[in-house]
């Protein structure tokens, strides 16, 4: 694996004491270190100060072809810090871009002898590769606004009319219709708290009056609440999607935060959903979990192309992986066709559920890496 190092608390864990396997480096404005011009196969370490005024950010490359072996983030002037990687047979250099701009190239190092532990090299990743990807989800999330809000008009109808039967079964279509968007929450500002935000952390609870959206729906619509003590809340989820769909043209999805959450959606799906956390009586929280695979596929096919072009085994291995986990969320209803909710699952359910998301994350965790952002690598 590639070792990233930055300033500050990171930095400090990588700094070490000089031993016959490193090699100093010291970098400037003028000059991009004196790296040897020959060195052996296998691990390296390169112990590299910067000498200028400028914070530096600092990679192994080949010295022909745009890939890069290792990098050091954010190095603060006048420091020290290791950057390590495994370098098999093949020809590189040290690449220096610095805060003001300025960019330098070492002389190559040429590297002969056999490693069995190499790293593969990787494609840099400028900002605007990524603009692609993010204008395509972006409008993929303008073209789900529209449902939700339908979704949640229809919720409110059904609490006007006193019909709260009615009103669970679409409190899920509702519910499930903003679950899939979780990529963009950053971008909803305060709109995601008022329409999806939990309990916890509020004065009173599931009781403080300030509780609003989908989920203070969830909990009166299966705790007992009268239609009209429930009416103020989808009133409410109604205003607030609107405002959402008014507001979101003007904001803007941080392009960090789309391969992000290619893990992170299901990350959280393991520890609010699968754990009943945040389930508030309806006992949905596989239908959830599947609606986060849903907003997942749509994450892995706008990156399909930065993907495939950095490690198409790996675009391969986590769609394969995805479908399994819908399908054995898929599997786990009841012959009526409705949701088992979590506490219910069957140990081999549960097992089965447990085994195949941990692969999936295992394989999702590699995407923000793969695609963080190296602008002049």
């Amino acid at each position: 694996m590639v070792v990233c190092a930055a300033a500050g608390s990171l930095a400090a864990a990588h700094l070490t004491a000089s031993s016959s396997a490193d090699t100093a480096v010291t970098v400037a404005l003028t000059a991009c270190g004196a790296p040897p011009a020959r060195m052996a196969a296998g691990p390296v370490r390169f112990q590299v100060t910067d000498d200028s005024r400028d914070f530096v950010n600092v990679y192994v490359i080949a010295a022909t072809g745009n890939d890069v072996y290792a990098e050091l983030q954010s190095l603060a002037p006048h420091s020290t810090v290791a950057l390590s990687t495994d370098l098999g047979a093949g020809s590189y250099a040290l690449r220096c871009v610095f805060s003001n701009g300025k960019i330098g190239t070492s002389e190559p190092i040429s590297v002969s002898g056999v490693d069995d532990g190499a790293v593969p090299g990787y494609l840099p990743l400028p900002d605007l590769d990524m603009q692609p990807a993010v204008a395509a989800y972006t409008h993929w999330i303008g073209g789900q606004l529209p449902g939700l809000l339908a979704a949640s008009k229809t919720l409110d109808a059904d609490v006007a009319r006193g019909d709260l039967a009615a009103a669970r079964k679409d409190w899920l279509v509702a519910h499930l219709d903003y679950a899939r968007l979780g990529a963009a929450y950053n971008a909803f500002g305060d709109f995601d708290g008022e329409i999806d935000g939990m309990a916890d952390g509020l004065p009173d609870g599931v009781h403080d009056k300030d509780w609003t959206g989908l989920l203070a729906i969830e909990y009166g619509l299966w705790h007992g609440e009268s239609a009209g003590g429930v009416r103020a809340l989808t009133q409410g989820l109604v205003s607030s999607v609107n405002g959402l769909i008014q507001d979101f043209p003007s904001e803007e999805v941080d392009p960090g935060d789309v391969p992000l959450r290619t893990h992170e959606v299901l990350e959280n799906a393991l520890q609010f959903e699968l754990t009943g956390i945040a389930d508030y009586g309806s006992g949905t929280g596989l239908a959830t979990t599947y609606a986060n695979t849903q907003g997942t596929a749509e994450l892995l096919d706008v990156l399909a192309t930065l993907i495939r072009q950095r490690d198409p085994a790996l675009l391969t291995t986590a769609r394969a992986q995805l479908a399994a986990f819908q399908a054995d969320l898929s599997a786990d209803r009841t012959a009526a066709g409705s949701w088992i909710p979590v506490g219910s699952l069957s140990v081999k359910q549960r097992q089965r559920v447990d085994a195949d998301l941990g692969q999936l994350l295992e394989t999702l965790a590699e995407v923000p890496d793969l695609l963080y952002p190296r602008t002049s690598a």
